[in-house]
C-alpha cells in the first residue's frame, strides 16, 4: 500500500473538492478536513459500487449507504448533487434557512438513508438494515462509513459483535482512518491500533487500503464480499484535509466557520497547486 500523502489527485477528485469548497463558502462553515479525506471513498462507492436509482431513491432493490461520520457531509452532498439526487443549486444554500442541506445529513434528503452525526449510531442502523435484508430475503447490500475518532464509541463495537455473530456477508464497514479527530491525533486521544486485528477478532474479513488510491479502492470494493460468511471491514488509510497542503493533518481545519470568498479562493489555489 502506497503512502496516502504521496497520491496525486486526478481531475475528478479535484473537481469534487472544488465543489466542496464552493459549498463551504456558500454556508461559510463546515468540516473541511473530514470531507476531503472522504472524497475518494465516496467517489468509488457512487461511481463503481453502489446500486441505486436516482429517479427512485427509495427503490427496494437499492444498496443502502450510511455516512455515520455525518460531519463529513460536504463530501456526501457533493456526490448526491453529482449523481442527480439533489439539484446543484441546493449546495449553494448549504446551512441556509431556505435550504435542504444542513451541517449533518438528514433522512429527508433524497439519497440519504439515515440522519447521522451523533457519532456511533450509523453502524448500528446499518446493521439493522442488513439484518432486515437477510430476514426478508432481499438482495441489497449495506455499506457504512465510520470515522476513526468515532470508533471510540462503544456502540460501534457492540454492532461489530452482532455483525460478526450473524455472519452478515452483505454488510461492509469502511473506516476513514485519517488518524486525527476533533482536537488531536487518534493515537493521542485513544489509540486504535492494532485496528485490523480488532476487526478480525470481532469476526470480520479485513483489508487495509490506501483511501485516496482510486484504483486500489475500486479493485477491493468491486470484489466484495471478501468472505461470503463474514461481514467486511475496509480500513481506508487517508489524510485529513487531503489535497490542500496547509490543511493536511492540520487540526485547525477540522471545522471552519466564517469562511469568506477569499478563503475559498485560497483553498482552490492550493488545490490546483497539488501536482
Amino acid at each position: 500500500m502506497t503512502d496516502p500523502l504521496t497520491i496525486k489527485l486526478d481531475e475528478r477528485s479535484k473537481a469534487l473538492r472544488r465543489t466542496i469548497i464552493k459549498t463551504l463558502a456558500a454556508g461559510q462553515r463546515g468540516h473541511v478536513g473530514a470531507a476531503f479525506s472522504l472524497v475518494e471513498i465516496l467517489r468509488v462507492l457512487y461511481d463503481d459500487v453502489l446500486k441505486y436509482d436516482v429517479k427512485n431513491p427509495k427503490s427496494p432493490s437499492r444498496d443502502r449507504f450510511i455516512l455515520s461520520k455525518g460531519h463529513g457531509c460536504l463530501a456526501l452532498y457533493t456526490m448526491l448533487a453529482d449523481k442527480g439526487f439533489i439539484p446543484e443549486t441546493e449546495l449553494w444554500r448549504f446551512c441556509k434557512s431556505d435550504g435542504l442541506l444542513g451541517g449533518h445529513p438528514e433522512h429527508h434528503i433524497p439519497g440519504v438513508e439515515a440522519s447521522t452525526g451523533s457519532l456511533g449510531h450509523g453502524m448500528s442502523i446499518g446493521l439493522g438494515i442488513a439484518l432486515n435484508a437477510r430476514i426478508t430475503g432481499a438482495n441489497y447490500r449495506t455499506f457504512v462509513v465510520i470515522g476513526d475518532g468515532e470508533s471510540n464509541e462503544g456502540s460501534v463495537w457492540e454492532a461489530a459483535l452482532s455483525a460478526g455473530k450473524h455472519k452478515i456477508g452483505s454488510f461492509t464497514v469502511l473506516t476513514d482512518y485519517n488518524k486525527h479527530q476533533s482536537y488531536a491525533s487518534t493515537a493521542m486521544v485513544q489509540d486504535l491500533e492494532p485496528l485490523a486485528d480488532k476487526w478480525r477478532a470481532f469476526g470480520f474479513a479485513v483489508r487495509d487500503v490506501n483511501g485516496h488510491d482510486v484504483n486500489e479502492l475500486r479493485s477491493v470494493l468491486t470484489a466484495l464480499p471478501l468472505d461470503k460468511d463474514k461481514p467486511t471491514a475496509i480500513i481506508c488509510h487517508t489524510v485529513k484535509g487531503k489535497g490542500v497542503a496547509y490543511a493536511e493533518n492540520n487540526m485547525a481545519w477540522h471545522h471552519q466557520n466564517k469562511v469568506s470568498a477569499a478563503d475559498a479562493d485560497k483553498l482552490i489555489e492550493a488545490l490546483e497547486a497539488d501536482r
